[in-house]
């Protein structure tokens, strides 16, 4: 691959349901931050529409080692799980639907142009670009009307 990129993403919802995603694209010295914000959703969703429109946002096939706090978003790729999930028709190991089926699709589609590698940093906890994303999707997330 002939580019590096360090992605740092991060998601956030509150009991409104009001969603905020962010993510941090780093190419040497050059970083760009991106974001947004959705009505009705919940974190896992922000979490991985983060990750898509980090992945999305990137013009070439890259090498991205991308970071997030979400155990839910790393382990799924790390872990094996979005392969039993495919194997058994889009059903987890209890049988119940896989949730957010639309955003693992279109994450996986991602991926196929990249070369990623998955990292998991906890959550704040001082992590300077977890922290910057953090804040960021919690902005985002405010500009939703209440209700």
């Amino acid at each position: 691959m002939a580019c590096t990129v360090e992605v740092f993403t991060d998601g956030s919802a509150d009991d409104k349901r009001r969603g905020g995603w962010a993510a941090l694209l780093r190419y040497n010295n050059h970083e760009k931050l991106i974001s947004g914000a959705e009505p009705n959703t919940t974190n896992n969703r922000m979490e991985l529409t983060a990750a898509v429109m980090a992945l999305r946002a990137l013009k070439k096939p890259c090498e991205v080692h991308l970071y997030t706090d979400s155990q839910y978003l790393k382990k799924a790729f790390t872990d094996g799980w979005l392969e039993k999930w495919q194997k058994n028709g889009w059903k987890t190991a209890s049988k119940q639907p896989v949730k957010n089926k639309d955003l693992w699709l279109q994450l996986l589609e991602e991926v196929k142009r990249h070369e990623v590698r998955w990292h998991w940093t906890r959550g704040h906890a001082g992590h300077r670009e977890n922290e910057l994303v953090d804040k960021e999707a919690q902005r985002q997330r405010r500009t939703l009307p209440l209700g």
